[in-house]
């Protein structure tokens, strides 16, 4: 089962056997042998156990229960496409899930210097500032701070955001017309109000994104930066020779 003349880690091994194991007998929340039952199953040390099922845990493939030990996360089978312009809404409703917001604040700011310097506009100039949580089937999925330029959105309201997708508003209520987005995104830990809201324990591994969208006319209309729990997200992109 395990090459002892690789190049590759024992444990890195292991976790390719866990993995599959995974993927092909277990089902969702469904809950990992001890950490003394795998050194016996699999013949390795208890430190080669553990460096497995922390890298599984790295990876979202697996979340700790207090009280219960190592369960197998919820990893969705759908991709989601990273390389068409994005909308939370919209790429839910492809996968079979129900979205939904909850709008946790909505202000009209001064833009702060980092905010002014990513939405191309000058500090101090009027941005709507807007906190979301994104849910899927009833599951808190990402937490969202957003910040668009109140010149190019006079009048929007929390209502309009409770009634309708903020792309569609952009689109139907403002004639702003979505060009591209440009997105970013890196691995790290939940903080503890963050690991609140997506309902997961602190230093849960999450993913961070930062996203601009731009309009028809290259002028950026929206600057977010979102929080996502990684055991629920799984990403696709497209690379075209040429492109």
């Amino acid at each position: 089962m395990f090459d002892s003349e690789s190049e590759r880690p024992l444990y890195l091994q292991l976790v390719d056997v866990l993995e599959k194991q995974m993927k092909d007998t277990m089902s969702p929340n469904e809950k990992l042998s001890s950490e003394r039952e795998l050194t016996q199953i699999f013949g390795v040390s208890r430190i080669t156990v553990r460096l497995a099922l922390q890298e599984l845990e790295k990876r979202g493939l697996v979340y700790k229960k207090h009280g219960k030990g190592t369960c197998v996360s919820e990893i969705p089978s759908s991709a989601w496409d990273l390389s068409s312009a994005y909308s939370f809404t919209e790429q839910m409703r492809k996968i079979g899930k129900k979205p939904q917001t909850q709008i946790l604040s909505f202000i009209q700011t001064e833009a702060s210097e980092q905010v002014a310097k990513e939405l191309q506009i000058n500090m101090g100039d009027l941005v709507f500032e807007l906190e979301r949580l994104r849910l899927a089937d009833g599951m808190p999925i990402m937490l969202e701070r957003s910040y668009v330029p109140a010149a190019y959105f006079v009048d929007l309201t929390q209502q309009d955001l409770e009634e309708k997708p903020l792309y569609e508003i952009f689109e139907k209520d403002y004639h702003q017309h979505i060009r591209l987005a440009e997105e970013e995104f890196y691995a790290s830990v939940a903080l503890d109000n963050e690991a609140h809201w997506l309902q997961i324990k602190g230093g849960t591994p999450v993913l961070h994104f930062w996203r601009k969208a731009y309009n028809d006319k290259n002028i950026i209309i929206e600057y977010t930066l979102s929080i996502a729990r990684a055991d629920q997200f799984r990403y696709k992109v497209y690379h075209r020779r040429g492109e």
